[in-house]
């Protein structure tokens, strides 16, 4: 099952459950039902990430060109508040977010293109979290936004105070005082 969110290009995908008394199956990425649905991102590398604490934020991050990263996001074990922010300088959606709670009982992902902010928090403990990437990580393409920002305005469900973070999620400057690296329409 395939539903748009409020951002496009942002795309919620349920996979096929195939269920027995074993438990269950599903395929989770195939190339040809995803670019039957528009989706034609080239994936080369595949991350997982584990968080023991409830409340455990990741992000807001994202790569620049041009090493930009769009990614297909889903989770193994828990529940997480998974959000996307448009940064597509001449967007109308630009500063946007939109929010998609993942979990390994609903067997749904998100697919986030290039050009937005992706981040999480753990609604459970002990999750984990897979995520397939179209680009490597590149650490001089990587940057991040406080999570909190005011201008975002994003609702994650828990107190900011009571987030657990990374020193660098922690110190990660305002969306106020960010120039975007990616642009909408022709490039010039």
């Amino acid at each position: 099952m395939i539903d748009k969110t409020a951002l496009s290009g942002v795309i919620e995908i349920t996979p096929r459950r195939f269920s027995d008394s074993r438990g269950h199956f599903s395929e989770t990425y195939n190339a040809d039902t995803f670019a039957k649905q528009g989706i034609t991102t080239h994936f080369v590398q595949d991350n997982q990430s584990y968080s023991r604490d409830i409340g455990t934020v990741r992000g807001l991050h994202f790569q620049a060109p041009p090493n930009a990263q769009a990614k297909l996001v889903r989770v193994l074990q828990g529940v997480i508040w998974d959000v996307a922010v448009d940064i597509r300088q001449g967007s109308p959606t630009y500063g946007h977010w939109v929010g998609v709670e993942l979990s390994d009982a609903k067997g749904n992902q998100v697919f986030i293109p290039e050009g937005f902010l992706h981040g999480f928090v753990t609604r459970t403990a002990d999750c984990m979290v897979a995520y397939k990437c179209s680009a490597t990580y590149a650490p001089d393409s990587e940057g991040a936004i406080r999570f909190d920002d005011p201008d975002l305005a994003i609702d994650w469900g828990i107190a900011p105070q009571d987030a657990v973070l990374s020193d660098k999620d922690a110190a990660a400057p305002r969306f106020a005082d960010f120039a975007s690296p990616f642009m909408t329409g022709p490039q010039s």
